[in-house]
């Protein structure tokens, strides 16, 4: 009782009288999560209204008469008529380390049953990217698991690195094994799932859980049910809690799953709202809006913390179609992308990755000297028994020297599949790296190579060489764990 006296004490100390004058509106018409408003002739952009049945909405666009706002929280009593009044804020999310393990939606609402998330700080939604006196080069890589990418296509630190191909094709998957891949490497991840089915979700949650990934994870969810306007704003949410962690300095790796449906639910949103459509029915604005999100994936030099956040997000392509809208978009900004095939994933190479079609912008710059220099030629090589092996479809006769570039593109084609959910040590790829260039798996059948790989990563784990160790060490141990007498 006394802290409540105190309280208002101090409130009656505070008070000044003065005019105060405040807008209410009134909703005109609602429908399709978006509801037009009257009456609030002040409110700006992305300002949050308050309505009088509890339902809250966000200003999404200004006519001369009306405003337009997308519903974030809609009741049933909500109709023509509820007043409004802004709230004079922006969105903001709770962010810290209390998010570490949950499940919440975009406005840090908790959707697996616990409490709200402990916090002491709230980030905005969508601030400024950070500036380029701000940032440093991309350098330091960032391991995925997975060998095709970790040798031919390699991701660092800060990178924006695309993931694009037709549905079914392992997007996710290679996207949960980086996750995974990311246990006691200090780096925190955020999975952003946009517009996806509620069993989509679950089985992302349940594969985190089951991989120990779930303690430096956090998942941001709009499910396909929930309000086109919770839709829009998840990735921007996901990136504001990754924000959070790279000004303390701390590595962050988030995934946007996926970028097709965001883009698909803003055009939704734009039409509802009688914006001109552009291409494709999109409106104009849709590369800026990518493109705000995608910018604030960097690397933080020194003076700034250090910190970085790097962007894996997922865009679908229909048969294939590489340069329909979104996807050439998201091309352009990005710094690179990993392109998935369907004609390699029905013949059984997975992950299913056109080498050919994937690049890394970045490329060597990220990747530790060791495994630069080993690749090498390598993607060169591959590229060019692609080409080599057409021929022998017809029947062709070939010369020596081809016939043993197309067995050694055979057997580098079988070391480099591998199975989902099955991430891969750094020092795991330093070792077949090393055999594959030195000729140690000459005369072993194709048919042969996983169970040989598999015996290789158990030597590698109880080795305790790194990727600093000499290469004459790793190329001794190497031959006694092959058998070969070097």
């Amino acid at each position: 009782m006394s802290g409540l006296l105190e309280r208002q004490a101090r409130w009656l100390a505070d008070y000044r009288p003065g005019l105060r004058i405040s807008e209410r509106g009134a909703v005109v018409s609602v429908g399709d999560g978006i509801a037009w408003i009257s009456g609030l002739p002040s409110a700006a952009m992305d300002d949050v209204l308050v309505l009088a049945d509890g339902s809250r909405a966000m200003v999404f666009d200004l006519t001369e008469a009306l405003v337009g706002a997308v519903l974030l929280h809609q009741t049933d009593a909500l109709t023509a008529g509820t007043g409004v009044q802004s709230s004079g804020r922006t969105l903001s999310l709770p962010v810290g380390d209390g998010l570490l393990g949950r499940v919440i939606d975009p406005l840090g609402t908790p959707l697996d049953g616990l409490p709200p998330p402990v916090s002491t700080r709230r980030q905005p939604l969508e601030p400024p990217s950070p500036p380029i006196t701000a940032r440093d080069f991309v350098r330091d890589p960032l391991y995925t698991g997975i060998k095709v990418i970790d040798t031919l296509i390699p991701i660092g630190k800060g990178q924006r690195q695309l993931l694009i191909g037709d549905e079914g094709l392992g997007r996710s998957s290679i996207a949960l094994d980086a996750v995974i891949h990311q246990r006691g490497r200090s780096i925190l991840c955020v999975y952003v799932l946009i517009g996806q089915k509620r069993s989509t979700l679950v089985d992302v949650i349940e594969t985190l859980r089951e991989f120990g990934a779930m303690e430096y994870s956090l998942i941001v969810a709009a499910e396909a049910s929930s309000l086109p306007g919770l839709q829009h704003l998840a990735p921007f949410a996901g990136c504001a809690a990754a924000e959070f962690w790279m000004q303390q300095g701390r590595d962050v790796l988030v995934i946007y799953d996926d970028l097709s449906t965001h883009a698909n639910t803003y055009r939704e949103l734009s039409l509802l709202l009688r914006r001109p459509p552009g291409r494709e029915a999109f409106p104009g604005d849709i590369f800026s809006v990518h493109a705000r999100l995608l910018e604030r994936a960097t690397c933080l030099n020194a003076a700034n913390g250090g910190g970085s956040i790097t962007a894996l997000p997922i865009v679908e392509t229909k048969l294939g179609e590489i340069a329909s809208y979104i996807p050439t978009n998201l091309i352009s900004i990005t710094d690179g992308q990993i392109y998935l095939d369907r004609t390699l994933f029905s013949g059984g190479f997975r992950p299913a990755i056109d080498i050919g079609r994937s690049v890394s912008r970045i490329g060597g710059r990220a990747q530790h000297p060791r495994i630069r220099e080993e690749a090498g030629r390598m993607k060169l090589d591959y590229l060019q028994f692609l080409e080599l092996e057409v021929f022998t479809r017809f029947g062709a006769r070939l010369e020596a020297s081809m016939e043993a570039a197309i067995r050694r593109g055979r057997l580098l084609r079988e070391i480099l599949k591998q199975e989902r959910l099955a991430p891969l040590p750094v020092e795991f790829q330093i070792a077949w790296l090393i055999a594959f260039n030195d000729g140690l798996f000459e005369g072993v059948e194709p048919e042969a190579i996983p169970a040989l790989l598999a015996g290789l990563e158990v030597q590698v784990k109880g080795s305790g060489l790194s990727l600093d160790s000499p290469r004459e060490e790793w190329r001794a141990a190497l031959g006694d764990w092959l058998g070969i007498n070097l």
